[in-house]
């Protein structure tokens, strides 16, 4: 990988490192929170990310979105103790399933089939979103910050509303989409003196500098926040969206990695080097900016997805990644995961190694879920394969389930019930484990999606097996 080396840049003391924790139907209880978040401070990070979604006490006549996830003062008090900054993320344009899936907001879609982004040019829009906004910011009147979303906003302009818009004012989506965001940023500021904006920034690398300059976006008030999934490959000097950004005005400029929830929608097992070679790219990036003045860094997001949008399942859950974020922040505060960070990492987790390429650690480890941590390691690694190997020999059936056995003497402790009794009572252990940090929806979800596919075959399989020897009465042989 061309960016793989350690480098010398590190984030100074005065940047932020926040760490995104999406709550998108999967939050985790707060009594797990007061667990992770001394250990997020403790690895280097200074500020949380908090995407409520569907997971925010909404009340008067935003009832319809209420969640009754009530744990809001708690998890700042909790941030605070820690010396961590919490932002709240309310996504404004695009990503907004969980308000226009409802009846009282489908007049508000950008296309009639689609829940997923505004129509701007309504102005009971604007009027939702800032009671939205309202309502958040009065629960977070501590927060410096506020992160607007605003990424993949599919499908804009292919409304009618859109079409007319772009006709009588000879404009096109990117000037539509910055007048959107304009009119978020202008409530924002003038309700709310001195509160800073972030934002995505994949849409706004598809405008040109001079609607930039012409809206007035860049303000000292607004920065935004280019990311990639995967580990970005241009060299620093070779990131032209950087000089861009300093044309239209932007004087400050943050960047998103990623230490899980972007290598797959359904994936369950974090790939550690994958997200290691992720930082080391974008501490690359960063060296660029401090020759961008007046441009400059103000911090870094570590993402963690877990769901890639409001109706996809569960990707990997967040005590499965812990060792990644562990060396992804310890990678930013060393400027690369040199020794030093190897072993705060080993230490702070009570691990013994770790292997980046095979994505495992060696140790029983201390960290919070580590017990999950294992068990999903279990289910990822063996799970599937034991039970299709038990379905599939045919000499397995053939020996111990055979027609001459379904009407003769069966083996109440065959090789597939003694597979089945093991993995069950595995189960059980994990689902009380998982109990003690998810919701029961989650923990649901989660086993319907990782478990169930497979051992409900064995399931199957075993229940014929054992109503035989019920019926039969176990005779002998003649």
């Amino acid at each position: 990988h061309p960016c793989s080396t350690p480098c010398s840049f590190t984030l100074d003391a005065t940047e932020m490192r926040l760490v995104h924790l999406d709550l998108k139907g999967a939050a985790p209880r707060v009594s797990y929170l007061e667990q992770v978040f001394p250990l997020l401070s403790q690895l280097g990070a200074n500020g949380v990310l908090v995407e409520y979604e569907d997971m925010f006490p909404f009340k008067g006549e935003l009832e319809i979105l209420r969640s009754p996830y009530e744990d809001i003062e708690r998890i700042q008090q909790l941030a605070e103790q820690h010396k961590l900054e919490v932002v709240p993320l309310v996504q404004t344009f695009g990503h907004v399933e969980f308000i226009l899936k409802h009846e009282k907001y489908q007049h508000l879609r950008e296309v009639e089939r689609f829940p997923n982004s505004f129509n701007p040019h309504v102005p009971d829009t604007l009027a939702l979103l800032k009671s939205i906004l309202s309502q958040v910011i009065e629960k977070h009147r501590r927060s410096t910050w506020i992160h607007i979303g605003a990424d993949e906003v599919f499908h804009l302009g292919e409304g009618m509303d859109s079409k007319n818009w772009m006709s009588h004012n000879k404009g096109d989506v990117g000037t539509m989409y910055l007048k959107h965001i304009k009119e978020v940023l202008n409530f924002l500021t003038a309700q709310y003196w001195g509160l800073r904006v972030l934002m995505w920034d994949d849409m706004l690398r598809k405008i040109s500098v001079g609607a930039l300059r012409g809206e007035g976006t860049g303000t000292a008030l607004l920065a935004p926040v280019p990311g990639s999934s995967a580990a970005p490959t241009l060299c620093p000097s070779s990131m032209p969206f950087l000089t861009k950004y300093v044309e239209s005005g932007f004087e400050a400029v943050w960047f998103a990695s990623a230490f899980k929830g972007t290598t797959g929608p359904a994936q369950a097992w974090t790939p550690l080097s994958y997200h290691l070679k992720n930082h080391l790219s974008w501490l690359k990036v960063m060296q660029a900016v401090p020759r961008l003045a007046p441009l400059r860094l103000q911090g870094v997001v570590l993402t963690g997805w877990q769901r890639y949008d409001h109706y996809s399942v569960l990707c990997e859950l967040l005590p499965v990644s812990i060792p990644s974020l562990a060396i992804c922040l310890q990678t930013l505060v060393n400027g690369g995961f040199t020794e030093e960070a190897k072993r705060k990492v080993l230490d702070v987790l009570g691990l013994e190694s770790v292997q980046l390429e095979q994505s495992t650690c060696e140790g029983r480890g201390a960290f919070p879920g580590v017990e999950i941590y294992h068990m999903v390691e279990q289910v990822n690694g063996h799970l599937k394969e034991s039970i299709l190997k038990a379905l599939e020999e045919e000499s397995a059936i053939k020996g111990w389930f055979s027609p001459y056995h379904r009407n003769r003497e069966l083996d109440p402790c065959s090789p597939p019930c003694r597979l089945h009794d093991d993995w069950e009572s595995f189960v059980r252990d994990l689902r009380a484990q998982l109990d003690r940090i998810y919701f029961p929806d989650t923990v649901e979800e989660w086993m319907e999606e990782n478990v169930n596919p497979y051992l409900d075959q064995l399931r199957d399989l075993v229940r014929d097996y054992r109503a035989i020897i019920r019926l039969n009465g176990r005779p002998k042989a003649t």
